[in-house]
């Protein structure tokens, strides 16, 4: 039996991508990927932040720490990833190389972590959170923003040719 590689490839994309697609796509495997990691991230005590954060304004802790309620939360980040990812596909698509990515998951975090979180009850403010978690938080979100920008960036701008053949 021979493996024939080329029945996998991709077909040729005709036209520009459509960037409201793109970035739904994008953003559901960012919120499946970076979600995930999280959750790794609250399993192995990196952070006190419970998977489903997001979704503190609408249930409580105690379903929210359940596997139905983690499962919950996962599909929070999610919806929070797509949304991200659309607003970025939309505003800032012609931005090149990595910093913009960085620098927007470093504003979501500001959003979430400093802001609006603590005022919606998702998160506990920074004074009390501890620093393994702010850094893990952090870091994080910093990755989140990097992937989502640079992936951007990657398909709506030249960054193509800078990769090797």
């Amino acid at each position: 039996m021979t493996f024939d590689a080329s029945a996998i490839r991709q077909k040729p994309q005709k036209g520009p991508t459509n960037p409201f697609a793109f970035s739904v796509e994008l953003g559901f495997f960012a919120g499946f990927i970076w979600g995930a990691i999280h959750w790794l991230f609250h399993t192995l005590h990196f952070t006190k932040v419970i998977p489903g954060f997001l979704g503190r304004p609408f249930f409580n802790d105690t379903f929210l720490k359940s596997g139905a309620g983690q499962l919950a939360g996962w599909l929070f980040f999610i919806a929070l990833s797509v949304i991200a990812s659309v607003i970025y596909g939309m505003l800032f698509r012609k931005l090149r190389g990595p910093w913009p990515g960085i620098v927007y998951g470093i504003v979501w975090w500001c959003v979430i972590f400093a802001a609006a979180g603590p005022a919606l009850n998702m998160v506990t403010p920074l004074n009390r959170l501890g620093w393994n978690s702010i850094t893990s938080e952090f870091c994080l979100f910093l990755l989140w923003g990097l992937f989502i920008g640079y992936t951007v960036a990657f398909e709506f701008t030249d960054e193509r040719k800078r990769e090797p053949k």
